[in-house]
């Protein structure tokens, strides 16, 4: 492996040796391959694939919450609470394509906390789809399989996709505010099913106690055994509860080991993991069936009421599965 004049991997290296780069701590080249990753292709296999053989060992953190709950303070506290010596934070905008988010805001706020060691990248969902499902698993792997740790995942909003992708990390930490909604919204959420650790931020508010109560009745109503989520106080901006908060995710970390839960966890992460890169695969199968010669008669034989859409897709599925010769 040799570097150019400026002192840069070449960009002919086999991967082994920019994985190798990247545990060293070269972080243009660890960027480089979560770039390899979020393309998707062949590329984006063969990153995958190497990274998969030596990830394993890092905590993988997820923050999630409504937009203004203090989440990317939170992270950032966060790393400088954990004192590691190679942090990664993947921040994940699942925003509007048109207007771009809230990414810049985000790493403006992580930057006033964070130290100059931890690794900070951004991820869009735009351009990535029904992908992201795929892209952030191979992020976090790639990260992992490069020394950082604790991987810290933070998503804008607590729709489906960012529950499932606070849903891929070993430990979710759920940020809500002070006014924060009732009970039901957050069972639709699906923040129950997700949250090992739940922060009510904004703390020092007066009807914080009163947030912190309501979670306490949810999780009375919602809790089967087990680990029963913690409920920490915090004050992002001052620093407040970022400690208690540190303490609550490494006992929820022990627990994980001590329980079997981790390798139990992990697994159906690598299950789901599976199902979603086969749906991924046919869903671009359909879409180029769709737009395939045989796809658009078949549309407009469905437009002219000569095809019921039911009898569309099965001739289309046929087309996509055809019988097998005996």
């Amino acid at each position: 492996m040799s570097p150019n004049r400026s002192g840069e991997l070449m960009s002919c290296d086999p991967l082994d040796e920019l994985f190798e780069a990247a545990r060293g701590g070269n972080r243009r080249t660890l960027g480089k391959l979560l770039t390899m990753a979020e393309k998707g292709g062949e590329p984006a296999a063969m990153v995958s694939e190497q990274a998969y053989r030596g990830a394993g060992q890092a905590r993988v953190v997820g923050v999630t919450g409504a937009p203004g709950t203090g989440k990317s303070t939170i992270t950032g506290q966060l790393v400088a609470a954990a004192g590691a010596s190679r942090p990664a934070i993947l921040a994940i905008d699942p925003s509007s394509p048109l207007t771009g988010g809230a990414i810049l805001g985000d790493r403006i706020r992580m930057d006033s906390h964070v130290s100059s060691s931890a690794f900070i990248r951004s991820m869009a969902t735009r351009g990535h789809a029904g992908g992201l499902a795929v892209a952030v698993p191979d992020a976090v792997r790639v990260l992992d399989a490069a020394g950082c740790d604790p991987i810290i995942v933070e998503t804008v909003g607590v729709g489906q996709v960012e529950v499932s992708i606070a849903a891929a990390a070993d430990t979710t930490v759920v940020v809500v505010t002070p006014g924060w909604g009732d009970a039901v919204q957050a069972n639709k959420a699906g923040l129950l099913e997700v949250a090992d650790i739940f922060v009510v931020n904004k703390a020092d508010r007066p009807d914080a106690r009163g947030a912190r109560r309501d979670l306490e009745l949810m999780l009375d109503l919602g809790h089967r055994g087990g680990w029963r989520a913690p409920i920490v106080l915090t004050t992002a901006t001052e620093g407040e509860g970022i400690g208690d908060l540190w303490a609550e995710i490494e006992r929820h970390t022990a627990h994980l080991h001590d329980s079997g839960e981790l390798v139990r966890r992990r697994c159906r992460r690598r299950r789901e993991e599976v199902a979603d890169r086969v749906e991924l695969s046919l869903r671009d199968q359909v879409d180029q069936m769709i737009h395939s010669e045989l796809g658009q008669a078949a549309l407009n034989r469905v437009d002219h009421q000569e095809l019921s859409p039911a009898a569309a897709a099965e001739l289309l599925l046929a087309e996509l599965n055809p019988p097998q010769p005996l």
